[in-house]
């Protein structure tokens, strides 16, 4: 993903949120009570459009019990100038602010970006080391993990990130060496992959043993370019990759990011947005094998706002989870909506009760 200035230069592939499209399809919350960590979110102030603390709010604020956020690097608020490797400490220092103005209390119990993934270049390998210590001492105790964009795939048709990534940083041996880093300071490791690239980071699991990595979006399975109606072979595909990454107990799942474009779901398209149920029997075949493969207590659910706002409803999203998981038991469930995304990232004593 880009920052504003990069996105104003450059096609951005995210769609735009037209509240008056989303307005048109309205329904009630489901489970009001059930605790929610959003574990997956983005802000930003783009030509495209703005999400920032008060749209952010709004939607934690639509009806569901949500009690905390987890933001996610997108390039926003980069230091203008100083050294390239460390212009995303500005990102850092931006969410903290905003995590701040949450924290003070004045805005409701729930806290906004409670912690962070931030970004730092991976591909500096040994050299990210300084790079990690300025990160963290801008995000205080709230920066949990780093990511990079390297969600890439030689078709133009498949594009998730307004700045595309170089093809191969997964398996890139200075990759392996910054990852690696990681881990000695303390930190995740994020990951946003297409279903084409999960052999990559299959390979980079497995080399990092020590290292929690959190796999983005469901694994990325595609649906766009040269997959349109091609599912049920994208899906074994999917599959199969994604049984050998459930087998490394380093690897833990997101389940969401299912709004955007690559996708291959077309909501944004119909008169009206989807309604819960609609987005429910569209993913269940997905959502199903991932808490098959990996297990409730290794997946979290996430909004990737705003991205995938512009297909749906905050409302309707989490009406969608629940309606998923419904079969679960209360405990199984405990740890999709909040308390895998409290362990995984360490959040404090107070949020994991909060999660209970």
């Amino acid at each position: 993903m880009a920052d504003s200035n990069a996105a104003a230069t450059g096609h951005s592939p995210h769609l735009h949120v037209r509240e008056e499209w989303l307005a048109l399809q309205r329904e009630e919350v489901l489970e009001p009570q059930l605790p929610i960590i959003d574990a997956h979110h983005h802000l930003w102030d783009r030509p495209t459009g703005r999400y920032l603390f008060d749209e952010l709010m709004a939607d934690m604020h639509a009806g569901h019990n949500v009690i905390a956020t987890i933001f996610v690097q997108c390039r926003s608020m980069y230091r203008k100038d100083g050294p390239e490797a460390f212009k995303p400490v500005g990102e850092v220092e931006f969410i903290n602010g905003v995590a701040a103005q949450s924290a003070s209390g004045l805005y409701g119990e729930a806290r906004a970006c409670a912690v962070m993934v931030g970004c730092a270049d991976l591909m500096l390998g040994q050299q990210v080391a300084p790079v990690l210590e300025k990160l963290q001492q801008a995000g205080g105790d709230r920066l949990r993990g780093i990511r990079n964009s390297t969600a890439w795939h030689a078709d133009a048709r498949i594009r998730s990130n307004p700045i595309q990534p170089p093809p191969g940083m997964l398996s890139d041996p200075r990759f392996r060496v910054g990852a690696a880093q990681l881990q000695k300071a303390g930190l995740s490791l994020d990951v946003w992959a297409y279903h084409t690239q999960l052999d990559d980071v299959l390979a980079l699991a497995q080399a990092n043993p020590d290292l929690s990595i959190i796999l983005n979006h469901a694994g990325g399975p595609l649906g766009a370019g040269p997959y349109v109606g091609q599912r049920q072979q994208v899906m074994r595909l999917w599959q199969a990759s994604m049984v050998q990454l459930a087998a490394l107990p380093n690897v833990t799942l997101k389940i969401g990011g299912l709004g955007m474009p690559v996708g291959g779901w077309d909501f944004h398209l119909q008169d009206a947005p989807p309604s819960s149920v609609q987005l429910a029997q569209a993913w269940q075949p997905y959502v199903e094998r991932c808490l098959d493969m990996f297990g409730p207590q290794r997946c979290m659910f996430e909004s990737n706002f705003p991205v995938d706002k512009g297909m749906f409803s905050y409302v309707s999203l989490w009406n969608a989870f629940k309606r998923l998981s419904a079969a679960y038991s209360a405990d199984e469930r405990r740890a999709l909506f909040s308390g895998t995304a409290a362990r995984v990232y360490r959040m404090d004593a107070q949020m994991q009760i909060g999660a209970e």
